[in-house]
């Protein structure tokens, strides 16, 4: 006996709802904004806030994402997606300029490479001080 092939019913909109509700993350430009010096220094040494993990003191600058403790976040930077989201802001984010020399008005140019690597965990710049101090 031959069964029909079962088909996706009109009402199963709830299945694709579920399939649409990926988290959100930061977009390539706002974590170029966000690893600008003085907002880099901000993001890494945040007040302590009790609604994020790990109190917001131990946050990935590239990923964008919050960490329990010290230990995760040097877990997470060998991970193969940190390793992705550092070779994607390796490229110079889009700009009007670019857009404007790609729809004619100007010459093209080929977008800047950047060396761009891990930040250092929170324990290793809190003892750098502590040592630069022994040495004096």
């Amino acid at each position: 006996m031959t069964y029909k092939r079962k088909r996706h019913h009109k009402e199963d909109n709830y299945r694709r709802r579920q399939w649409n509700k990926k988290p959100k993350t930061k977009d390539l430009d706002q974590i170029d904004d966000d690893m600008k010096e003085e907002n880099a220094q901000k993001l890494i040494h945040q007040e302590i806030d009790f609604d994020k993990p790990g109190l917001a003191q131990h946050y990935c600058l590239h990923c964008a994402r919050y960490f329990i403790d010290d230990r995760s976040l040097k877990e997470h930077f060998r991970t193969k997606a940190h390793k992705r989201r550092l070779k994607d802001l390796e490229t110079e984010p889009y700009t009007i300029e670019e857009s404007e020399r790609a729809g004619g008005l100007g010459s093209f140019s080929v977008a800047k490479k950047r060396k761009v690597e891990t930040q250092e965990c929170n324990s290793i710049l809190e003892n750098k001080p502590k040592e630069q101090k022994m040495e004096n």
